[in-house]
């Protein structure tokens, strides 16, 4: 089968041509260009991302994980690390269990990665919406029960606090990429955190020390350390297309788009959860109580057209969304379209908005509903 594009992001480069699926898997690439200004680009992958289309993943019975996976999928992103906010011990240990049992599930939708949990161990300092009830200092008991609860891929921390460095220590031996944020860190700190083994920096400029210039902090300690991914918001609320575009000609290649979603994801404005915590969806952005940003309510996919308004190249942007996030995670069969591989694609309209998405080269039936 022919997508009917005229072009697609290959192997993290541009090749004109449409695309042939066979078999669940890309058949070939580079064939005569179909009209109409399509274009497809490897399957999404989310690194952070709280809950969608009504359903808060903190709390989400094994059942409506698979809400969340169908809804994010039909939106482009065909692979997300599913977040959890600072909580009580005990119900971020049952939430870790349930995401495993929901893992198992093989109904259509994003594939389920392992969690990505935001806290608790966070600077008092730049806590945000997070309860502070609940914060913790780094205590390598509590993040091994954690580890030991469920499947983690990411834990973001404050590299500054007391402890920080055994807790990095410690998730990098167990496989565990490791991002600061919600850190007031200055930038002796956060470099001896880079060397120490931190790979990732959460949500770049929220809720994190900056880009003053005489005293940088994590900001800019991770735009300018090369072995350091920043993850960057791109629904258009959270990061203005100014530092937008710095982040990405600053680091070309390495930085990342993730949403932030929560349950407001896809949904009219209203009231939702957010691990417990009240928020409300208006006009586009999810505030708390105090009016502070809370999460975000765009698919990843609006990150990509974000960046493109940006300045920010095509191939660029995607790669942000896609192999940037893969690799960080290791892993080589999410986010890549490449001959041969696995037929996980996002077909795009000339607004770079999604019109077709195949999951192991089986279209999912329904419309994207995030838009």
């Amino acid at each position: 089968m022919r997508l009917g594009v005229s072009g697609a992001v290959v192997d993290g480069a541009w090749c004109p041509g449409d695309v042939e699926v066979a078999d669940g898997r890309v058949a070939a690439v580079g064939l005569p260009a179909a009209r109409g200004g399509r274009i497809a680009v490897p399957g999404l992958v989310d690194l952070l991302c709280h809950g969608y289309a009504g359903v808060d993943l903190a709390s989400a019975a094994v059942e409506e994980v698979a809400t969340v996976r169908a809804a994010a999928a039909r939106d482009g992103t065909t692979a997300l690390c599913p977040a959890l906010l600072t909580d009580d011990a005990d119900r971020t240990a049952a939430a870790l269990a349930r995401l495993d049992h929901a893992r198992t599930d093989d109904a259509p939708g994003a594939r389920l990665l392992g969690a990505h949990l935001e806290g608790p161990f966070l600077s008092p300092a730049r806590i945000g919406t997070h309860p502070p009830e609940h914060r913790r200092d780094p205590d390598p008991v509590l993040l091994a029960r954690l580890l030991d609860a469920g499947r983690v891929d990411v834990v973001t921390l404050a590299p500054e606090l007391p402890g920080a460095g055994e807790l990095i220590d410690l998730l990098r031996a167990h496989g565990v990429l490791v991002s600061a944020g919600h850190s007031d860190a200055d930038a002796p700190a956060a470099h001896a955190a880079v060397d120490r083994g931190v790979r990732a920096v959460t949500h770049l400029y929220n809720a994190m020390s900056g880009l003053a210039h005489r005293a940088p902090g994590l900001a800019a300690v991770a735009l300018t350390r090369p072995e350091v991914a920043p993850t960057l918001i791109g629904d258009g609320h959270h990061v203005a297309p100014e530092m937008l575009r710095l982040a990405a000609a600053a680091a070309r290649g390495r930085w990342a788009l993730v949403t932030d979603a929560t349950a407001a994801t896809g949904m009219p404005d209203g009231p939702f959860r957010l691990a417990g915590v009240p928020v409300t969806l208006t006009d586009g952005t999810v505030r708390n109580a105090a009016g502070g940003l809370a999460g975000a309510a765009a698919p990843l996919v609006r990150g990509v057209r974000t960046a493109v308004a940006a300045g920010v190249d095509l191939v660029e942007a995607v790669g942000a969304a896609t192999t940037v996030p893969a690799r960080l995670l290791g892993r080589s069969d999410v986010g890549c379209l490449t001959r041969g591989g696995a037929a996980d694609l996002v077909l795009l309209d000339e607004t770079l908005s999604v019109t077709r998405v195949f999951l192991q080269g089986r279209e999912m039936d329904e419309e994207p509903t995030g838009e």
